[in-house]
Order: C-alpha cells, then structure tokens, then sequence
C-alpha cells in the first residue's frame, strides 16, 4: 500500500493581523508539509461574518508571505480542492447538513436565545454544567413536526443540532500530548451545526473542510483541544476518518508566565509590529519554531532550509513556550551581523524617516552618510528601528553634560587633552575617521596621557556622551564643523565651573 501523501492547513479567520500564536501554527504546518515533501494548503475560515475585518485575509497572506511561508493551494493560488474560503462553500455545506437531517442524525432547534439562556442559569442554580438539553425529549414524530410548524408560524428561524449519543467515548492519540479522551455528556449535549442565518458553525465547516481537502494531520493550539470531540462526533456521524490531531503547547510570557493575550500590552503581539520596528524575516521564522519545537543539539540559530531538514513533530513540547523578548533581540541581532547591507539600509532609512530624521527624498550624499551611520551601528542593533534612538547625538542639538560625565571632565588632565586635541584636528588633511584617530594618537604624544584618561574627555567634549560607536566614525559623521562647535561649548562650561 502506498504511503498516504502528507496534507496539512492553516485556517485563519478574516479577523485582524497576523498574531504571533497564529504565525507558529502556520509555521509549524509548513515545516512539516516541506519536511515531508508533502502538500501546504492555506484555507480562509470566514463563516463568522460579523467578526471579519475588511482586508482581514490579505494582512494575513502580505505577513505570511514577509515570514518566508508560502502555500500550495489557496484563495489565491486555487487548486483542486478549492474554494478555499469557506463562505463560498456554503452548498457544499448545506449538502451534508440535509444529509444528516434526512438521516435523524441531526435536526431544526427552534429554542430562542432567552430560553437557552434561562435553562443555563437554572442549570448553573442546580451546580449543574450549562448545556443543551433536548427539546423534543419524548416526542413523537408527529408532535415534533406540530411543534416545528407552530414555531415557523411565530416566525422564529431555527439553527441545526447534531445529535450527540449518550456514553460515548471520544478519543484520540494526540501527536503532542498523547491519548485523549472526552465522554459525550461532557461536551455541552446537542451542538449547533447551523446557525439561524444559514452558516455553518466552525466545528461542523472545519470538519467537512478538512475531509474533503483530504487534510491528513491537523497542528494547531491547545486551545482547540475542547473542539476536537465535537469534531469527532461529526466525524463518526458522517461514517468518516478524521485526521491525526496534534495540539501545541500555550505561548506564555515569559516575564509573568501567564497564557499570551492580546491583551497583554507588556509584549507586542503581531507580526506587522515587528515589520514596523524593523525585525528581520527570517530571524522572526528562526524565533518563532522554537516556541514550543526543540532541534537537536545546543543551537538556535538556524536558516529556513535547516529547519526544513530538521522539523520533527515528535520534538514539540509539551510545556509551555515561553515569549521571550530578550532572547527575540538576541536573535535579530545575529541576523543583523550577517545582514546584507542595502536590506538594513532601506530598513533603517525607513524608521529614520518616519521619525522626521532624513527627508523622504535624500541626495546620494545623505544616502552614503545615512549608510555610514547604520555600519556602524549594526552590532548594536537589535532591530533597526533602535537607531533613532541610539543615534541621537547625530540629529539633535548637543544634550547637557550628566553628572558622571562632568564628573569624568573634572579631572586636572581633561582640559589640556581636549584643548590639545582641538588644534590637532586643524592639522589634519581630511576629516575622515582614520584621520580623527591619528589628531588622537597625536594628542597623546603632546600630552603624554594614555587610556582612558585620554578618550574619554575627547568623547565627552566631541559628542557629548560617554557612550556611543567608535569615536573616529563618531565624529566623522558628525562633521567638522559640529565637532569644534561640541569642543567649544564642553570648554566653555568647564570655564563656567572652574574646571
């Protein structure tokens, strides 16, 4: 017998951005769709009509496809199973909804929301679990046809339930967390399959969705595990196969340990933030498989490829994945070590200029002196949207002296090393950062002050900070000009104190 071809989905709902939950299912499926050189099908989850957002769907494909993931069937690409939006596959639903009707497997429930709602409170009253209880308990075929025509008269429209029989098991070996098992009188009695507009309800669509799509493994979050014998016993009721479950651990954060909300504003959340602040794709894709997967070995850094090669379902944990903000920034800023240049360029000029730092149309002088600023500021970054800040000292007017650095300028030795440097600059041909490092060197040699005692005036006096790239690139992008106007004001201010 043939191996059965790997066939797995992501189905998001229409209903905003790209969550970082989200993304890692996504992810998940399409390493083990590519590992297995099996099939990735992206399929549009939008029954629910009054939560999806206009340009839900496209946000959603833009981010996937910024993340490196790309699909074989879909919305946009087709294919043989399609569509592949669940609201244009509302026949194909209403063909299996008849089918179970016309079978007595499933039936028009006609309980208005105030009567459901006024049974639950009678249940909740009795220390009883809300669920559904039969309404047509001991009623004959005729009686139930009167009562359903007597209700259609009133004008009330009806939702579809599937029967769910009594001491029932509903079990499953999950890929992540091993057997599973629900009886049926723990699922909240007779589901809704059909709404009273006529969609579908999720458990019920996602099921003939993924029969019929022939989805052979289905990766998602935990969260979904309460849905799973619900979807079960849409299964059994068709006569169907279900596909093998696998159920990924919560995210949590790792600052509280609590479950990842989008609530949660201590950490951002979605994958378009991250695009804004400058992150890098596949530094995002490395990050985001190890919430909840581990390789072998100590690593964590990986490409796309290796992750392919690697990615073992087997290997998902069964603890929480902890969001680590810290551990994020480290990986970004390996990936922005190795980054190509031009692609930190364009980054970086981008968070410049939303910040009102660079004009939105720079000359080829300002583009070479706007690349010069992001070299030398890529080791430090964690994601390019930090250069607004870290490089302050090159677009603001010069800040005032803390007091650990006029603390540092107090010293006797600090005014005849800044004076000196000052005319050593004058000396030298061009105002390039080899240049600026030999009026340094030179400085010393008239002074006969070394180490610290030597740069750290020169870096106060020049840039007005203690900290900050190397100080020859420092003041090379500052300009001349700016330099001698920082050296006059620090020896002006030291004159002012006495120093």
């Amino acid at each position: 017998m043939a191996k059965q071809k790997i066939r797995v989905r992501y189905a998001p709902s229409p209903t905003g951005h790209l969550h970082i939950g989200n993304a890692r299912t996504a992810l998940f499926n399409y390493l083990f769709a590519r590992h297995n050189k099996g099939t990735f099908v992206l399929r549009i989850e939008d029954t629910d009509q009054k939560r999806n957002v206009a340009g839900g769907s496209q946000s959603q494909m833009e981010n996937l496809h910024w993340l490196g993931i790309d699909w074989d069937e879909g919305p946009d690409k087709g294919g043989a199973y399609g569509p592949y939006r669940q609201s244009e596959r509302k026949d194909i639903y209403n063909k299996y909804i008849k089918q179970l009707i016309d079978e007595g497997k499933a039936y028009y429930s006609y309980k208005t929301e105030e009567e459901l709602e006024e049974q639950r409170e009678e249940q909740r009253a009795m220390g009883i679990a809300p669920h559904y209880t039969y309404e047509y308990e001991g009623m004959t075929a005729a009686e139930i046809a009167q009562k359903q025509e007597e209700a259609e008269k009133k004008g009330l429209k009806p939702v579809v339930r599937i029967h769910i029989p009594e001491m029932e098991t509903y079990s499953w070996d999950d890929i992540v967390k091993g057997h599973l098992s629900f009886e049926s009188d723990t699922i909240g009695g007779d589901f809704v399959i059909q709404k009273r507009d006529g969609m579908p309800t999720y458990n019920f669509a996602v099921v003939i969705d993924d029969h019929l799509m022939e989805i052979t493994h289905v990766l998602r979050g935990d969260d979904h595990v309460s849905n799973t014998p619900k979807q079960l016993a849409v299964y059994e009721a068709l006569g169907w196969q279900p596909p093998k479950f696998g159920h990924m651990t919560l995210i949590i954060n790792s600052e509280t340990g609590k479950k990842l909300s989008k609530r949660d504003e201590s950490v951002l959340q979605f994958i378009e933030q991250y695009r804004d602040l400058g992150y890098l794709p596949d530094a995002m894709f490395n990050f985001i498989t190890l919430l909840g997967w581990s390789p072998v070995g100590e690593s964590e850094i990986f490409s796309q490829r290796e992750l392919i090669k690697q990615f073992d379902p087997a290997r998902l944990s069964n603890s929480p994945a902890a969001f680590d903000q810290k551990k994020l920034e480290w990986i970004n800023n390996q990936y922005i070590k190795k980054a190509d240049r031009d692609t930190l360029l364009d980054l970086a000029l981008n968070n410049l200029q939303e910040a009102g730092l660079v004009e939105k149309d720079p000359n080829p002088e300002k583009m070479e002196w706007v690349r010069q600023l992001v070299n030398i500021y890529s080791v430090q970054m964690s994601y390019t949207k930090q250069i607004v800040d870290l490089a302050k000292i090159f677009f603001n007017a010069p800040k005032d002296l803390s007091e650990k650095e006029i603390a540092e300028i107090r010293q006797d030795e600090a005014r005849p090393v800044i004076e000196e440097f000052k005319k050593q600059i004058d000396l030298i041909p061009r105002f390039t950062a080899p240049q600026i490092m030999n009026a340094v060197q030179a400085t010393r040699q008239a002074t006969k002050i070394k180490g610290r005692r030597l740069f750290m005036p020169i870096r106060i006096a020049t840039t007005r900070s203690m900290v900050g790239p190397g100080i020859g690139e420092a003041m090379e992008l500052l300009g001349k000009k700016r330099v001698l106007e920082h050296l006059d004001l620090t020896l002006k201010q030291m004159s002012e104190n006495g120093l």
